[in-house]
């Protein structure tokens, strides 16, 4: 006598099988399928068996049948009946409504020594080795995506961070400073680091400092919103609109947060300007909201650190103070490497970095653009493929004007000394 009975699973079977799958587990891994799939299996009439001792559900085992091919999403059996071959018998049963029903192959996924494996192997299947799960989990909650949409937030597409081209110096601080405890923040707690809550971005225009937060965004997995003062003014008065939309954001699970040009709403203050004080100190007050919750990135950016209200950039507001200046010359080689892959030409890519010498990222990509566009023109009036050549391009890098002039890399390389915070 095997003390149970092994039948389809019903309804008023749900709450039991709930029971089971909680305290079946041996491992303390999570499983592969989440119990929600497990349960609109379920709603959706694959198959699923439940064995029953004294009109109780005390072993469960549920399928999901996509055309020929079956997966077991759930193993499960109360602790008390474990070793009795109940395992054994819920996948046999299982496998054979699945075969019935035009199945040709079933497969399973579940930790090496959790409840249900010995069953599967006394059953007759193999373990496959060599295989890895990737697993990638989105960072937004279906009850957020509404909030997203409504704020205007957008999720950046994976691989940004993988597309900005040189400025590895900076890359490579923004990596460790800042993703590296934001995507793990367990191991980042068990050494006594503090995730970031917010930095600065600084440097001269056309730097990418806007590049970089969409990147980090992209890094982490995270939605992108960024806040528009003049907006927040004209619809509710920028104290009060900046007020509103922080209290919003801190409904959201994960956020990166961006703010461009700050020093339009932080500037430094004026005892005679009433309304700028009050702009400041509320951004200041929703900063410290700001903080105290984890899962978000404020991130703000400046072309010059000088116009902002000192109290702005105290320790406590800002974790780090990071200059993105102009691409040093190997910066500017990976750029226009990029570029010229991107436009399948070949050009001499030492000589370009050395005659775009303070150019800055949006100056490479003004001037590639150029070209491309001219070529583009020459192989529409002729016919014939037309392929940019290194004079084409040194040409267009002298007609060009930076954007970063030497006074305003010389202020930079001020501003760099007395105020980054790294």
């Amino acid at each position: 006598m095997t003390g149970w009975l092994i039948r389809d699973y019903a309804q008023d079977d749900l709450e039991g099988l709930i029971r089971v799958d909680a305290e079946s587990g041996t491992t303390g891994e999570p499983p592969l399928f989440p119990l929600s799939d497990a349960v609109a299996a379920l709603q959706g009439g694959h198959p699923a068996v439940v064995a029953v001792a004294d009109d109780v559900v005390v072993g469960a085992a549920v399928g999901r049948v996509e055309h020929d091919r079956a997966w077991i999403l759930r193993i499960g059996m109360l602790p008390s009946w474990r070793h009795m071959g109940m395992g054994s018998a819920l996948v046999t049963a299982l496998e054979h409504r699945f075969f019935a029903g035009g199945v040709r192959s079933v497969h399973v996924a579940l930790p090496e020594e959790e409840t249900g494996a010995a069953a599967l192997r006394n059953c007759g299947f193999e373990a496959r080795s060599g295989l890895v799960v990737f697993e990638k989990r989105g960072p937004v909650t279906p009850r957020a995506i509404s909030m997203l949409s409504a704020l205007g937030a957008e999720l950046p597409p994976g691989g940004l961070w993988g597309k900005v081209a040189g400025m590895q110096r900076e890359k490579r601080l923004i990596e460790r400073r800042l993703v590296l405890p934001l995507a793990h923040p367990e191991m980042a707690s068990q050494h006594g680091v503090e995730p970031p809550r917010a930095v600065m971005l600084f440097g001269p225009p056309g730097t990418g400092k806007s590049t970089f937060a969409h990147a980090i965004a992209s890094r982490l997995g995270w939605p992108f919103l960024e806040l528009f003062p003049a907006r927040l003014a004209a619809e509710y008065g920028l104290a009060a609109g900046l007020s509103r939309r922080f209290d919003e954001i801190a409904q959201l699970d994960h956020v990166l947060v961006f703010i461009d040009e700050v020093e339009e709403v932080a500037a430094a203050r004026s005892g005679a300007d009433a309304t700028g004080v009050g702009v400041v100190n509320e951004l200041l007050k929703a900063i410290v909201r700001f903080r105290s919750q984890d899962g978000r990135l404020l991130v703000c950016a400046t072309n010059s650190v000088t116009a902002l209200d000192p109290a702005f950039l105290r320790h406590g507001r800002f974790d780090y103070v990071l200059p993105i200046g102009p691409p040093d010359e190997s910066a500017r080689s990976a750029l226009w490497g990029s570029y010229l892959a991107r436009a399948g030409t070949e050009a001499d890519v030492s000589a370009l970095a050395a005659a775009s010498e303070g150019f800055t990222p949006a100056d490479i990509a003004h001037v590639a653009r150029m070209v491309s566009q001219a070529q583009f023109e020459r192989t529409y009036d002729t016919g014939a493929r037309s392929r940019p050549t290194t004079e084409d391009y040194l040409a267009a890098i002298r007609e060009t004007h930076p954007t970063v002039s030497r006074d305003m890399v010389a202020e930079f390389a001020e501003q760099s000394a007395v105020f980054a915070r790294t």
